[in-house]
């Protein structure tokens, strides 16, 4: 089978590429970096055309209110290349619960992102995930003033982006769902917990207080951003990853 990797560059998509090549397949990544621009449709009809599988991890440079016109745009641009590829099947990573959480931008943008390849004309797979277990650093960071980090209680169940990417690839090997596919990491964690298990972990210094105003996480409401009862549980565990 053909793959055209958009956004196959990065953290995922080259992890993605490699599963897809190591199982006899050939996958192409395409990015700005390679003279793709989804945006202004520079290269996208030559890098979709012909392949059986489009897989689309390419992201929005912002996460703030910009980001909805980012998915407008670039979803259109890829969906109308990709029918007069011939593309069979589209592939999408999302976000566990992100149709619930309508107080941030970039989760309403994801939701757009999500409804375009439903209401589009390819057959499509959408691969929601929970929090990857690679960006807790930067979940700290943006809440750190000085030695402390104050971090919500909001319920976790961070996956690792190996997982993910082996995930993604096998969904694009197999039949469009025309659905949702849920993944997760195996433990489930309060925020403000893992932040402590985390600078533990890492020494430095920090001290983790608990506050549920802090940061982009306050915004989420019980525990939508944990695993639904139908998600496929990934096998690595946090505390083995960080380790």
């Amino acid at each position: 089978m053909k793959f055209a990797v958009i956004g196959g560059t990065g953290r995922i998509g080259s992890r993605v590429l490699e599963n897809l090549e190591a199982s006899g397949h050939q996958a192409v990544a395409h990015s700005l970096s390679t003279g793709v621009d989804i945006i202004t449709g520079q290269g996208v009809e030559a890098a979709v055309d012909g392949a059986d599988c489009v897989i689309n991890l390419a992201n929005s440079p912002t996460f703030d209110d910009a980001s909805l016109a980012f998915f407008q745009t670039s979803m259109d641009t890829l969906l109308t290349a990709c029918r007069k590829g011939g593309v069979r099947h589209f592939v999408i990573l999302s976000i566990v619960g992100v149709d619930q959480v309508p107080g941030l931008d970039y989760y309403r943008a994801k939701v757009l992102q999500e409804d375009i390849l439903r209401s589009g004309p390819i057959p499509y797979s959408i691969i929601r995930a929970t929090q990857f277990m690679e960006f807790m650093d930067a979940t700290l960071s943006m809440t750190t003033e000085g030695d402390t980090v104050r971090l919500p209680r909001t319920p976790i169940q961070p996956i690792a982006a190996a997982d993910v990417a082996r995930i993604v690839a096998e969904a694009a090997l197999g039949s469009p769902l025309n659905g949702i596919l849920n993944i997760a990491g195996p433990d489930v964690y309060a925020l403000d917990e893992l932040g402590r298990f985390t600078v533990a972990s890492k020494g430095g210094g920090l001290s983790v207080v608990t506050d549920d105003t802090a940061g982009m996480f306050a915004a989420v409401s019980g525990d939508v951003l944990t695993a639904p009862a139908d998600a496929r549980i990934a096998p690595t565990r946090y505390a083995d990853w960080l380790a």
